[in-house]
């Protein structure tokens, strides 16, 4: 873990927003699963591996006032709070591990754009699984995005495990519905094509 949290640290203290692959100026994808929902603007909401990702600045745009940004690097956070000003104090900034994250409140909205990939074994992502299950209250909703098996096999140095939709669907059947999968071409900034996955859930 420590090596993980090292990892991310540095790539945010040494890269800029437009030096990632990741880097996208509004999370279209993201949002259209999120108004699909129609979910209330006093619903939880958590971006798990969220960064200084600009899924919070739409969330905010939206009028969403329980809104919570998980990832491993402060120095994402701090890039993130420092771009939003005065509204960061509008969010719950949470610096964890996601296998090892212990909620407070269950989630309406479990949203995670291209962290769940980074887990490549079986101990991580059961864990993973496991703390989503628990947290996500009953009929919330569960949107992942992760690398397709027409996507790259690695991101920012890391390795990641791709997914198709019975493979992620299987990892999550227990407690949850699938609702639907989409796949997306991401244009990262360097003008590369990265084929997404998106699943959304609905827990049981």
């Amino acid at each position: 873990m420590e090596d993980r949290k090292n990892h991310w640290e540095n790539v945010f203290a040494t890269k800029t927003e437009k030096e990632v692959s990741w880097f996208q100026t509004y999370p279209k994808t993201s949002m259209e699963f999120l108004e699909l929902f129609n979910l209330p603007l006093d619903a939880n909401i958590i971006d798990v591996g969220g960064g200084d990702s600009y899924f919070v600045d739409a969330l905010l745009d939206k009028g969403y006032k329980n809104i919570y940004v998980l990832d491993i690097s402060a120095n994402a956070m701090q890039r993130a709070k420092k771009r939003l000003g005065s509204k960061a104090e509008n969010v719950n900034w949470i610096i964890s591990d996601i296998t090892e994250f212990e909620p407070t409140v269950k989630f309406d909205f479990w949203h995670d754009r291209a962290a769940f990939h980074f887990l490549t074994n079986d101990v991580a992502i059961n864990k993973y699984v496991s703390i989503a299950e628990n947290s996500i209250s009953k009929n919330g909703y569960l949107i992942l995005g992760t690398f397709s098996e027409n996507g790259p096999t690695k991101c920012s140095g890391l390795e990641i495990k791709q997914y198709n939709e019975s493979s992620m669907s299987a990892r999550f059947e227990i407690a949850f519905n699938r609702i639907k999968c989409v796949t997306e071409d991401h244009i990262t900034p360097f003008n590369t094509v990265q084929n997404f996955l998106f699943c959304s859930f609905q827990k049981k």
